[in-house]
């Protein structure tokens, strides 16, 4: 594994001042050998000022400090020793804010003269690598190339995270480029970040390419962090670390400021523990930018105040509709997690909900691989003119151009700069194949982008119109119906990625929540829903309900603790055990 010298770590002082070492448990190093039965103590975070901030809500964390039994600058101290904590196990942050407790001494300062700016202030949280901060951390999409590289501007969410007087604690590990720079890889590795790992088994993937956002949140590094998604990486790190992940429609949240991939499918989604603490981190960042204009599609399409009001318990889901397809994506889940999903569905139903069947994607023999996720299906079956690739591969030629003509102190101005600069540093960058363990096919989705030369040509427009029209009105909006019988979502399995990729193409909203883990691997998997565009009060409706049912009728299936198996195996790659996908 790297050595951790390309990370950004301060020097933090401890919550009540400096002193002296006198107490041998005072710090935590990491344990050689650990065994399973201690590596669960893992999981138990030390009292923070006399409070426990262990798996704790945003709203809990707001009382403490309007009770006046917790600062801003306290609990951001507690969430850093934290990362030391697993940081040697798990690595979910890449860089830790050097300004952090200054914003939190600003938080506590606002608080104390009147001013609390919402749920969020002085609440900590993370943001994914390739979403801009202009401050002392760099945003550099994992990559070596972009190292030293300074941002014009915030990124939008994080201005508006800003104003709502939340602390900007760090940036959290990722799959390099998002994952668009190799097609075999180890999900959650970064050139500058190393190997991300689940805490539920350190061996498996972990999830991605917002691998580092989700582990944070799963492991109380943090209660919220954001983010970014073309195709599948906010729902399915989520969904395999046991927490919520909001994927919103393309156009509520703006992307201005984050390292793009497609404008077309990009978008900045939230994580939480729960349904909530997600939606809160949701009305904090979306809104309309005058440097993103697909955000003006959402004017009068959003909420008209805040996502919070759809929040609901389990007796909302009297009365509802949801749809289950079938052959589209249940069929293809692992026999154990659908035997599991189909007792929580049992479980809806019970509540008064209408759940019907066979509810599906139309052509999805023409749209949904059956061997697992698969971006480039199109040309898989023979036809590049009906590939979600084809159009992506260009996009990220074009995009990416867009946004390193914005940054400063950088010779990195285009892809072809990018692949370049990964050949001149072949084997940390892993130029070519099997140079670097994690980069078993080299850098050659780079590679398939560069030979695009950015040109739209009639095969990319064809390519997406195909996928955006067999996946919205011919897909999404189709099975959920347009007469009086409509379906309030679709639920289906997300670790069948196929599922969140048709989703991704259409543009439209996800929200998985945790359903339980898996005995042979011991990794979680989830239960998501699906909606048409702008439909995210809806989700969030019926995603809060589902999870307070599960809550209280206290059933195992919802969200477990992580057992840390595998957890003296530093292996590179990840495996790719993915159930169902």
């Amino acid at each position: 594994m790297p050595v951790d010298s390309a990370k950004h770590f301060p020097i933090v002082e401890s919550i009540d001042g400096p002193r002296l070492l006198n107490h041998s448990f005072l710090y935590r190093y990491p344990l050689k050998n650990i065994t399973i039965e201690s590596a669960i103590d893992l999981n138990t975070l030390d009292l923070c000022n006399g409070v426990t901030i262990e798996e704790v809500t945003i709203d809990d964390l707001q009382k403490y400090m309007s009770d006046g039994k917790l600062t801003s600058v306290q609990l951001t101290t507690c969430y850093i020793h934290r990362i030391f904590q697993v940081e040697r196990y798990i690595n979910p942050i890449l860089q830790v804010n050097p300004d952090a407790l200054k914003i939190a001494r600003n938080a506590d300062s606002e608080r104390a003269a009147g001013l609390v700016r919402g749920p969020l202030h002085g609440v900590p949280f993370v943001i994914k690598d390739n979403i801009a901060s202009k401050d002392r951390l760099e945003t550099a999409a994992g990559s070596l190339a972009l190292r030293g590289s300074v941002v014009p501007r915030d990124a939008f969410v994080v201005a508006k995270l800003r104003k709502a007087g939340a602390v900007l604690m760090g940036k959290s590990t990722l799959s390099e480029w998002a994952d668009a720079r190799s097609s075999n890889y180890s999900e959650g590795y970064s050139a500058t970040g190393g190997q991300a790992r689940s805490s539920y088994n350190l061996t498996v993937n972990p999830g991605g390419s917002s691998s580092g956002s989700a582990i944070a949140v799963a492991n109380n590094v943090v209660a919220f962090a954001l983010g970014t998604e073309t195709d599948g990486s906010v729902i399915n790190p989520a969904e395999r670390n046991a927490i919520v992940g909001i994927k919103p429609t393309v156009g509520l949240v703006s992307r201005a400021g984050v390292v793009p991939e497609s404008i077309h499918q990009d978008t900045v989604g939230t994580f939480g523990r729960s349904v909530r603490d997600a939606v809160v981190a949701l009305d904090a960042i979306y809104g309309v930018d005058t440097f993103d204009n697909y955000t003006s599609a959402q004017i009068g399409k959003a909420a008209k105040g805040h996502y919070q009001d759809s929040l609901s318990n389990r007796f909302a889901l009297k009365g509802a509709r949801f749809g289950l397809p079938w052959r589209s994506f249940w069929a293809l889940a692992d026999p154990q997690q659908q035997f599991i999903l189909l007792e929580l569905v049992h479980m809806i139903k019970d509540a008064g909900t209408e759940v019907v069947n066979h509810t599906e994607i139309p052509h999805y023999d023409n749209i949904v691989s059956p061997s697992g996720w698969n971006w480039d299906y199109g040309t898989t079956r023979g036809f590049p003119n009906e590939s979600e690739y084809t159009y992506i591969k260009v996009d990220f030629y074009n995009n990416l151009q867009t946004y390193l003509s914005g940054l400063s102190n950088t010779t990195i101005r285009s892809l072809a700069d990018v692949v370049r600069f990964n050949n001149e540093h072949a084997f940390a960058e892993g130029a070519s194949s099997n140079l670097n363990p994690a980069f078993a096919s080299g850098q050659d989705l780079l590679l398939a982008s560069l030979a695009t030369g950015g040109v739209m040509n009639s095969t990319y427009w064809e390519a997406l119109a195909f996928c955006q029209r067999s996946t919205r009105e011919r897909g999404i909006d189709a099975a959920l119906g347009n007469g009086i019988d409509k379906l309030d979502a679709l639920l289906v399995p997300p670790d069948v990625g196929q599922s969140y990729q048709i989703a991704a193409q259409a543009g439209y909203p996800v929200i998985t929540i945790p359903a339980f883990v898996h005995s042979l691997s011991g990794m979680p998997f989830g239960l998501a829903l699906i909606g048409s565009a702008f439909s995210e009060a809806t989700l969030v409706k019926y995603a809060s309900a589902i999870e307070d049912l599960q809550r209280t009728s206290k059933i195992p299936y919802q969200r477990t603790r992580p057992q840390w198996l595998g957890l003296n195996v530093d292996n590179i790659p990840v495996t790719n055990q993915c159930f169902g996908c």
